[in-house]
């Protein structure tokens, strides 16, 4: 089975939540950090809030955090956010040689079946497993386990598509293939990535 990550991988909306991330903390007088970004950075966000809440010492509690930010990331997911290059033919080039595919994100459920329904993706993936509906984070060994279960897959039998490095780092040790897909978030962390993931594209482009 081919497993794919949402944001940053299929789609191009990383720069959707840095946007977000400035205009939440620009109304407080504040900045984002690289330890900050890269921490909530395909964080689920009941932990991402929390974890902003003690970071900055604010005074709103975690779900007025995750009220503002729905409130500003609803609508770039519902009429902006477009496919990577490549993305779309790659899928339906799956799609022909039958090959089974499934979504496993940190997108915010509404916000990923808006841009699905937008894209006219909701046929290619047999599931979409939202990791906040596991209770962990991607960078948890256990969401790869609790995925594969609800898939009925092994890890061996499955390639997961990932932009995050310290995802693509856990499904490695998770025993999974794991293809590296470059995104501009993470672009510093390239040759990085280049060591640990089977394989490493610049775009899906070069798998058509």
């Amino acid at each position: 089975m081919k497993l794919f990550d949402f944001d940053g991988t299929l789609v191009d909306s990383n720069g959707v939540w840095v946007e977000v991330d400035n205009t939440f903390l620009a109304r407080r007088g504040l900045e984002a950090t690289r330890e900050y970004s890269e921490t909530v950075g395909h964080s689920i966000f009941p932990i991402a809030a929390r974890f902003t809440k003690d970071y900055y010492h604010l005074s709103e509690s975690p779900e007025e955090i995750m009220a503002e930010w729905t409130a500003l990331g609803r609508a770039a997911y519902a009429h902006q956010v477009g496919l990577k290059p490549g993305a779309g033919e790659y899928l339906d080039k799956c799609r022909r040689a039958g090959e089974p595919m499934a979504l496993l994100t940190a997108c915010v459920p509404e916000f990923c079946q808006a841009a699905l329904e937008r894209l006219d993706l909701t046929g290619y993936f047999a599931q979409v497993i939202y990791v906040q509906e596991l209770g962990v984070e991607k960078r948890d060994p256990r969401a790869f386990s609790l995925a594969l279960e609800r898939l009925g897959e092994r890890p061996e039998a499955c390639t997961l598509f990932e932009d995050s490095p310290g995802v693509c780092r856990t499904a490695r040790a998770a025993g999974l293939t794991v293809v590296g897909v470059y995104d501009a978030f993470y672009a510093h962390h390239e040759q990085e990535m280049r060591t640990f993931c089977h394989r490493y594209i610049k775009s899906f482009a070069e798998l058509l």
